[in-house]
């Protein structure tokens, strides 16, 4: 009998010896612009076993508008208006809405409109899918914090936040914890997966003590209203992450995306069969420049450091300029090493 893709995704994080490593593909725009051919035959040859419901809000969105991944401007649900220079990839904000709390707070709208999604159309399409699927939503503090005010002002307001700061950040986590939870609550979601990007190529954006003062406490509410509900708690952070590692395994994040080459596959060892490594290949040179031959000995590398009877997600990113015999030899490579006969 073969294994569903939602079986397959509890064996992996279980390490329970899966059927095959779970696959999922992440991709850009701009792969269907310039490689449409190619990424269709991928989806069709490598389908995915990861996915999310649609959702339909009872209130639509008040200030979210244009297309982030089209040239010119977008505004996110929060207000934050998005600059894109590039067809097929997300621009940046160029004038944040926040440059004094205590002055500029009126002008951050916090998109409540987002927890009067249909809970029952959600569950509908729960109950007629066989993939492991994520809540269609996704606390992100570090990153939205920086959308609204700018990096380096965020910065400099972590090290002497005034009050008006922390009362808006305990407002937005406020926010994000009652979306988590109406989504781990109301609905046949497997996951609640939040993100933020704490890395540069070389080393943690902010000092570990900071992390863990401020925004530990965050993602461990998250974390714990997913596990409340029987649902697993997934997580995304780019960039040379080591020095927290330990901290969100701590916390149970029970699948981490991450930039598993920036940090040396070694160097994340330890880790393995205490946290699935949800992908992810190279996608900054491999995927770029490398050759097929050279994808498949990466992936080789990374089931032998990393693979537990499990604890792997065949997961990599179709992004800018990946070749895409590179990104199918991601998924070829992960089928031939951990794939087994299906039993009858």
């Amino acid at each position: 009998m073969t294994a569903t893709p939602r079986e397959v995704m509890y064996q992996t994080l279980a390490c329970e010896g899966p059927a095959r490593a779970p696959r999922q593909l992440w991709a850009l725009p701009w792969p269907a612009l310039h490689h449409p051919a190619a990424l269709r035959a991928i989806r069709a040859a490598y389908p995915d076993d990861i996915g999310a419901p649609p959702v339909t809000l009872g209130v639509p969105y008040r200030r979210k508008q244009g297309d982030p991944h089209a040239v010119g401007t977008a505004t996110d649900a929060w207000g934050c208006v998005f600059v894109n220079i590039q067809q097929g990839i997300i621009g940046e904000v160029r004038d944040p809405i926040v440059r004094d709390w205590a002055a500029d707070r009126a002008r951050v709208h916090i998109p409540r409109e987002e927890l009067t999604f249909d809970a029952d159309a959600v569950n509908r399409f729960c109950d007629e899918s066989d993939l492991f699927l994520m809540a269609a939503c996704c606390p992100r503090p570090f990153e939205q914090l920086q959308f609204i005010m700018g990096t380096a002002a965020l910065y400099m307001e972590l090290m002497e936040p005034s009050a008006a700061f922390q009362a808006f950040l305990r407002e937005m986590h406020g926010f994000y914890c009652e979306l988590a939870e109406r989504w781990m609550k109301e609905t046949r979601v497997d996951a609640l997966f939040f993100m933020d990007d704490w890395g540069s190529q070389q080393d943690l954006l902010i000092s570990p003590s900071l992390w863990c003062d401020v925004f530990k406490p965050l993602y461990r509410d998250y974390i714990d209203i997913a596990h409340a509900h029987g649902k697993k708690a997934f997580m995304h952070s780019d960039g040379q992450i080591l020095k927290i590692y330990p901290h969100l395994v701590e916390l149970g994040v029970d699948a981490l995306n991450s930039q598993i080459f920036c940090m040396g596959i070694e160097n994340l060892e330890p880790f393995a069969g205490h946290i699935t490594f949800w992908g992810e290949m190279d996608r900054q040179q491999l995927l770029v420049h490398a050759t097929p031959e050279e994808i498949a000995t990466a992936v080789e590398r990374v089931h032998r450091i990393l693979w537990r009877n499990g604890g792997c997600i065949a997961q990599c990113e179709f992004g800018l300029g990946a070749r895409p015999e590179n990104v199918r030899q991601v998924f070829a490579s992960w089928d031939r090493l951990t794939a087994r006969p299906a039993q009858a």
